[in-house]
């Protein structure tokens, strides 16, 4: 089973250190077993943050035999890192697990040297700090998260269950991740290359696109355009594409495309249907385009990746060496290294 363990430092973030602990423990392969094992790691046995104290179950040696090492973010991102923890810290590297920060949690991780010639993120706050204290780390402050294989950062709380979804996926798939989702009542379409500044409309405001989002998503086979989705808004175009990033963070065909592929690998996963039939049914005029545009995105190309995970679903599983955002089939979008 892969092992989840969730660094908890002093000063550590509780919502921080909560999300990877729910998100993770949520996840249920097709047999029903859960997917991860979720082991919450103390730099001592008694952690202290400003909300409460932490008792600890286990200890820094444990992040050595972890497949996944999360750093949340720390009240205090001056805060000298101890040597014993990036001593753990490179022991769970030399054995091969990944290690992904949530918010603040990236100055930890910085600390280290791993981030070093790598992309990386963090709260907008704290980008300019983290950039001028670690000058070998592209720091880019708009994404919500960037994917770099084995280093993974996060900006502010909620892109971390953003980094997170996107983790389940890469692990098990898009079913695994839409149900994990579902529970945490929490978007599933939010890419790393999404905007930090995205601004949530309240529901009921008249200028809320969610009905036109909820529309998009059952419509899908749908030929669609800015045009016809602004008409569907009742907006001008010019003004729709203005609000649709400003809420969604990124741009209707962007995040249309997304949504085409999503729905895409979940019939992929839970469906025997043919992969002509699938690119028909998601909103693609051609299976090329289809083929393109997936393998662009997901980093394998249909056939491959139902073969991965529509049977058996984890149990021998090794995932993609490289993530591909949208940016590469729309546009800037993304963040990932090879």
């Amino acid at each position: 089973m892969h092992t989840v363990a969730v660094l908890a430092l002093h000063g550590f973030v509780p919502f921080d250190l909560g999300i990877p602990c729910d998100v993770f423990r949520s996840v249920r392969l097709s047999n029903g077993k859960p997917g991860y094992r979720v082991r919450v790691c103390g730099e001592a046995k008694r952690v202290r943050s400003g909300a409460f104290d932490l008792q600890a179950p286990f200890g820094l040696d444990h992040l050595a035999t972890a497949d996944t090492v999360i750093i949340p973010g720390i009240e205090d991102p001056a805060r000298l890192v101890r040597p014993v923890v990036q001593a753990a810290i490179h022991a769970a590297w030399r054995n091969g697990a990944r290690i992904a920060s949530i918010c603040s949690g990236a100055f930890v991780l910085a600390e280290t040297g791993l981030l070093d010639g790598y992309r990386a993120t963090t709260h907008w706050i704290g980008t300019a700090e983290l950039a001028h204290r670690h000058p070998k780390i592209t720091v880019d402050p708009d994404v919500l998260f960037v994917d770099e294989g084995r280093l993974i950062t996060s900006a502010g709380a909620l892109a971390g269950m953003d980094m997170c979804l996107h983790l389940v996926r890469r692990d098990y798939g898009q079913a695994a991740a839409a149900h994990a989702a579902r529970l945490a009542v929490a978007p599933l379409n939010r890419d790393g290359g999404q905007a930090q500044f995205i601004r949530h409309e309240v529901p009921q405001s008249k200028d809320s696109l969610a009905p036109v989002l909820e529309w998009m998503t059952t419509h899908l086979n749908t030929e669609m355009s800015v045009d016809t989705l602004a008409r569907q808004a009742h907006m001008s175009s010019r003004t729709f594409a203005r609000r649709f990033r400003e809420q969604t963070g990124t741009t209707p065909l962007q995040w249309l495309l997304i949504a085409r592929i999503r729905r895409a690998q979940e019939l992929l996963e839970t469906t025997r249907r043919p992969i002509d039939d699938i690119a028909y049914h998601c909103g693609f005029d051609s299976a090329v385009t289809f083929r393109t545009r997936f393998g662009k995105l997901v980093g394998l190309n249909p056939s491959a990746y139902r073969a991965r995970f529509n049977a058996g679903v984890g149990e021998t599983h090794t995932p993609p060496a490289r993530f591909t955002s949208a940016t590469e089939t729309a546009g800037s979008f993304g963040v990932t290294r090879a």
